[in-house]
């Protein structure tokens, strides 16, 4: 909903997450190209990851208003992202026709309570051949109070992400990253019980746990994972 306030306080914290980022962008970065949108852009830390010679132009939409305006001030700072511009609001704000070529939702469609039909809208912003691209938490038994506490209504699977498949699109790949991550999400859940963790265990995860998941998820052929990536192509 426009002008909705974001509930999660996770924001700044993850942004720390320098190597975790690298490395889901390093996944994501090849079907991104093109007019491109960012449904839920957060702080905005996303386009220096993604953000390339493949974009011609970049669109950031964000509900919250606050986070918007910070937005706004940071790509304003960074010549790199000029292309980059914000629009407050959701996918049923922008003008409804195909426009973009990339629809990315990064850690976002766990928030929508419908997200099949969020899906379906944005498909419907997509050109043809465009590609519709989400992030999200992997497994609904991992959920815990911190999922609950950032606004997260579930976590998904293989079949449930890939259930949500939007019609006129076809899945090009689905598979979960952070292998190493998932055995520490699952001591946390059992042990630890904290509503958030700390900067402490976010930079020991991502300056330890991750590199060993680069090399982990290949090994597992990217059977398990912390995360979920979905990738659908506009038929």
């Amino acid at each position: 909903m426009t002008g909705s306030r974001y509930v999660g306080k996770e924001l700044d914290l993850f942004s720390h997450a320098k190597n975790w980022k690298r490395y889901w962008s390093s996944q994501i970065r090849p079907y991104v190209s093109g007019d491109v949108l960012e449904v839920g852009a957060g702080l905005g830390v996303n386009a220096a990851f993604l953000n390339s010679r493949s974009s011609s132009s970049w669109t950031c939409l964000e509900p919250d208003p606050e986070l918007a305006a910070q937005m706004r001030e940071k790509f304003a700072a960074q010549p790199a992202l000029a292309n980059c511009r914000v629009e407050s609001g959701t996918t049923q704000t922008p003008d409804q026709r195909p426009q973009f070529d990339t629809v990315i939702y990064i850690d976002v469609l766990e928030h929508i309570e419908n997200d099949r039909q969020e899906l379906l809208r944005a498909s419907g912003l997509l050109r043809s051949e465009g590609r519709l691209i989400v992030l999200a938490p992997a497994y609904q038994w991992l959920y815990t109070h911190f999922d609950g506490a950032i606004g997260h209504v579930r976590r998904y699977t293989r079949s449930t992400l890939s259930a949500c498949t939007p019609s006129g699109c076809e899945l090009e790949r689905l598979f979960y990253l952070d292998s190493a991550g998932l055995l520490a999400s699952i001591g946390s859940k059992l042990f630890l019980k904290q509503l958030l963790p700390n900067l402490k265990q976010i930079l020991l995860w991502d300056r330890i746990l991750v590199p060993i998941s680069r090399v982990s998820d290949h090994l597992t052929l990217h059977g398990i994972g912390r995360s979920i990536l979905a990738i659908w192509k506009k038929i």
